[in-house]
């Protein structure tokens, strides 16, 4: 009798522990791999190998950085110039004979997409890159992108992101449905909101200036990105706040934090 009595207590236990449970792993912080994950593989940013990598880590999102070339072809890369060849004054077949450090071509957002699709459980979270040649140009990258995520058959795993706020808003303009952050930091909540946007994108250190955006975007309904944390201590502070996501150059140890 007294055994069945503890057998009820204990499964009363489970019962009332278990939707905390729940709850918590649910609100954990997602992690997004910044340009895949390279630092700790060693093998080059915005690689297809760092996408991969991102990928058989179990990243919620890989992130990268598109640019385009003087004839609209679209390459992955975070700076405007590499390897001493500027990317919008060169053209597509140009950047085709760029080689990273492991070997790989650069890499064209149309390959990007579709070695991404095979994972389609990671996010591919995209920044536009303004243009150094101006803003028409910025906008018609946008366009680009756009239309490279519907030919690749990937809007359904592709988050849009910019540091240009008419970047952001050209995307909306496009595909409503698309989800869309602001990356500069120099907008409220409500402003973000306001413009229809999926949330706020912002460095780390945005966000602690500004602690009380964090409450005020979830009450806007807005997510939360905190960019590029690899510190232990800061990561734990925006675990703490329940961000949504958080991007980092070390996604073994924000995964290890999270399980």
């Amino acid at each position: 009798m007294k055994l069945s009595f503890f057998l009820f207590l204990t499964c009363l236990a489970g019962l009332v522990s278990a939707p905390g449970q729940a709850q918590k792993k649910a609100s954990m912080s997602k992690v997004i791999a910044h340009r895949g994950a390279w630092k700790n593989t060693q093998v080059p940013q915005n690689s297809l190998a760092a996408l991969q990598h991102a990928a058989r880590l179990g990243c919620y999102g890989s992130e990268f950085d598109v640019h385009m070339a003087a004839d609209s072809g679209l390459v992955i890369s975070h700076d405007h110039v590499i390897q001493n060849v500027a990317i919008e004054k060169s053209t597509s077949a140009e950047l085709a004979a760029v080689k990273l450090a492991n070997g790989e071509a650069l890499p064209t957002l149309e390959a990007y997409l579709n070695a991404g699709k095979k994972h389609k459980k990671m996010r591919l979270v995209l920044e536009i890159k303004a243009s150094q040649l101006g803003k028409e140009r910025s906008l018609a990258l946008a366009e680009q992108c756009v239309r490279m995520v519907r030919k690749t058959k990937t809007r359904a795993q592709v988050d849009y992101i910019s540091f240009d706020y008419d970047v952001c808003q050209k995307v909306k303009e496009l595909d409503p449905a698309a989800p869309v952050a602001y990356l500069n930091g120099d907008k409220t909540p409500a402003e973000v909101a306001a413009a229809g946007l999926y949330g706020l994108d912002y460095h780390h250190s945005v966000f602690k200036k500004n602690e009380n955006w964090i409450e005020e975007a979830k009450q806007q309904k807005l997510t939360l990105n905190v960019w590029t944390v690899n510190d232990r201590s800061l990561m734990e502070w925006f675990l703490e706040r329940k961000v949504d996501f958080i991007t980092t150059d070390e996604p073994e140890l924000l995964l290890e934090m999270t399980k």
